[in-house]
C-alpha cells in the first residue's frame, strides 16, 4: 500500500506545485529552463509507475460491495469521461459547455471506478485522484475567476469527438480485458 500512497502523493505534488507555489515554480523554471518541464514530466511518470505497481501489489481489503448494476453505470460514465477528456481539444460545439472538461472527465473516470471497486486500494487510488481533480478545479477558479467561454465550433466537430470517443472506449475496454478485468459484468 505504501507504493500506491506514494504514487498518489507524488501525483498531487507534481501537478499542484505550479498552482500552490507559483513563485517557487517560476524560480525553478528560470534556473533550469525547459529542463524543469522534463523534471515534472519525470515526476508524473514516476507517480503513475508507483500507482500501477502499488495498486497491483496491494492486498485486497474489503470496504464495500458495489451492486451489480453499477457495472452498467460505470460503462456509461466511462464513455462520458473519455468524451469530456477530449472535449477541450475538439472543434465542436460541446467544447464551450464546460470550463474544465479534462478535469471533469478525470473526475468522472474516478467516480466510475469507485462505483465498481469496493476495496481499500481502489479507494486510495481513485478517491485520491478524484480529490486531486476537484482541488485542481477550485485552485484554477480561485486564481482565474473569470472564464472566457470559447466560441462553439461545428456539429461536425461534435460527431468527430463522439466517434473518436467510441473508438477509444473500445480500445480501453480491450486493454482492461487483456489485463484480466472484464469491464462489462456478467
Amino acid at each position: 500500500m505504501g507504493l500506491l500512497v506514494s504514487g498518489v502523493v507524488l501525483w498531487w505534488i507534481s501537478h499542484l506545485f505550479k498552482r500552490a507555489a507559483p513563485g517557487a515554480r517560476s524560480a525553478l523554471a528560470e534556473r533550469m529552463g525547459d529542463a524543469s518541464k522534463g523534471l515534472f514530466a519525470l515526476a508524473i511518470l514516476a507517480s503513475v509507475v508507483l500507482m500501477v505497481i502499488g495498486y497491483r501489489d496491494a492486498d485486497f481489503v474489503y470496504v464495500y460491495g458495489p451492486p451489480s448494476w453499477t457495472t452498467h453505470l460505470n460503462n456509461l460514465l466511462m464513455f462520458g469521461a473519455i468524451a469530456l477528456f477530449g472535449m477541450g481539444s475538439s472543434k465542436g460545439r460541446m467544447r464551450s459547455w464546460f470550463r474544465h472538461p479534462m478535469l471533469l472527465g478525470f473526475s468522472t473516470w474516478a467516480v466510475a471506478h469507485l462505483l465498481v471497486n469496493g476495496d481499500l486500494a481502489s479507494l486510495v487510488l481513485f478517491g485520491g485522484l478524484l480529490m486531486w481533480a476537484i482541488v485542481s478545479i477550485f485552485l484554477i477558479n480561485a486564481r482565474e475567476p473569470v472564464w472566457e467561454r470559447p466560441e462553439p465550433g461545428s456539429a461536425q466537430g461534435d460527431v468527430k469527438l463522439l466517434v473518436i470517443s467510441a473508438i477509444l472506449y473500445a480500445v480501453f475496454a480491450g486493454i482492461h480485458t487483456w489485463l484480466g478485468y472484464w469491464p462489462f459484468g456478467g
